[in-house]
């Protein structure tokens, strides 16, 4: 008889739960796909009490988290989340003790996949990690094995879905970021405290994964450039719609672009034009888009969060483990992995969108169309909108092409301006 593949789960929240549920619904298929039944032999979570809505009695309880790296498994799957703590501690001691270790923390992976790599490749174990980006959506597989025989040269999409959401929200409504915001805490779309969602971090741990095993290179969550969409205003919103546009939070992973040497990562509030494929991606979704030397355009869509999505990713690295088919986690040996520098976002060439909240009053105009003369930005468009409640009146800019360190150049002459009410927002145009 064929043995199982036993398999020790920590963390039995809404993707625990659900990885449990995934593997019962569906056992005669996964048993057939992985060629062997997977079992769940042991579980730990910090309230044995509480009611998941499945059956733990079959199951070996630990206490202790850590301690699950001795459990009578084969493999152990991480879902209790954070960068340090006890899941680091546990993906360690698992490795440590020759097992395999499926996980869906980007966060502790951004900050430690290059450490957890190669102990699991001195170990020969597996490390797999689908859920951790994208949530149902095989992009990492598809990156790591359909496109292996490609040159990457790009790698950008919406990683985020309570921002999505946010921003979906936004554009369908007219409404305002903070009533938005308010409303996807109360559906469960975003935490009660959003930050890591808003503020551009979640997406950023995601795309430096992502970045990582498209290019070849040692994950450097380090060296993203973060910014978020808390300051966004329906203005912008609408201000982007009249252009021909739909905002949406991008990441953007080049290695190596012309004009910019080495490795380029940045998750940044986008203009989207309305031809492109991300701008038709709503909701809480996610969306990756990889450009191959050779296969061309990827693009990869689906739900990129919740129980199901998650859990099916989950369960998917463990029929893998289950088949014996797995090979370095960052798709080539840890040591192979190149270190690149930062690249210079200055160097890179674009167009933006800027937006300024200004007083109203002769001069401001002419004040800010000098500091971007005077910094060699080419003004496209201009626009000027009507006063607010507070007597503050909304300017847009588009520029023409250009370098970002002459835009840098112009919002920092601008700074400190009497005539400026509020700080400027800066949106790059996707292209």
């Amino acid at each position: 008889m064929v043995q199982a593949l036993r398999v020790a789960l920590a963390g039995l929240g809404t993707v625990g739960g659900g990885v449990i549920r995934v593997l019962d619904e569906n056992r005669e298929l996964i048993t057939r796909r992985a060629g062997r039944p997977i079992e769940v032999v042991a579980v730990s979570a910090r309230d044995r009490a509480k009611d998941r809505g499945v059956d733990l009695s079959r199951f070996a309880w630990i206490d202790d988290t850590a301690a699950m790296a001795e459990a009578e498994a084969d493999v152990v799957v991480e879902l209790i989340g954070g960068s340090d703590g006890p899941a680091l501690a546990l993906a360690r001691r698992t490795l440590a003790a020759g097992k395999g270790f499926v996980t869906a923390n980007k966060a502790m992976l951004a900050h430690h996949g290059l450490e957890l790599a190669r102990a699991a490749e001195t170990a020969g174990v597996p490390l797999k990690f689908e859920a951790a980006v994208a949530g149902g959506i095989p992009v990492i597989k598809g990156l790591r094995e359909g496109a292996a025989a490609n040159a990457i040269a790009r790698v950008y999409g919406i990683l985020n879905g309570t921002c999505n959401f946010i921003l979906s929200k936004m554009e369908a409504e007219g409404r305002d970021f903070a009533e938005v915001l308010a409303e996807a805490q109360a559906l469960g779309f975003a935490e009660s405290d959003p930050s890591f969602d808003i503020d551009g971090v979640d997406a950023a741990h995601k795309l430096s994964i992502l970045a990582s095993i498209a290019f070849g290179t040692a994950p450097a969550f380090g060296d993203v450039g973060i910014s978020g969409i808390r300051h966004l205003l329906a203005a912008d919103i609408a201000e982007a719609a009249a252009l021909g546009y739909r905002v949406r939070l991008v990441g953007v992973a080049e290695a190596d672009a012309p004009g910019s040497r080495g490795l380029f990562q940045r998750v940044h509030a986008h203009l989207v034009p309305n031809d492109h494929p991300l701008a038709h991606v709503t909701g809480a979704t996610n969306a990756v888009v990889a450009e191959g030397n050779f296969v061309g355009r990827l693009l990869f869509q689906g739900a990129g969060a919740g129980e199901g999505p998650t859990a099916s990713a989950v369960v998917a690295d463990l029929i893998d483990i289950a088949r014996g088919e797995y090979g370095p986690p960052y798709a080539m040996p840890a040591d192979s992995l190149a270190t690149m520098v930062a690249a210079d976002s200055g160097e890179r060439r674009g167009r933006a969108y800027l937006r300024f909240a200004v007083a109203d009053r002769v001069g401001v105009l002419a004040e800010i169309a000098a500091a971007m003369r005077d910094a060699g930005v080419s003004i496209e468009s201009l626009i000027q909108r009507g006063a607010n409640a507070d007597g503050s009146v909304l300017v847009a800019i588009v520029t023409h092409d250009g370098p970002e360190r002459c835009v840098a150049a112009a919002l920092e002459r601008l700074r400190g301006s009497q005539s400026l009410t509020g700080e400027p927002m800066w949106m790059h145009i996707l292209g």
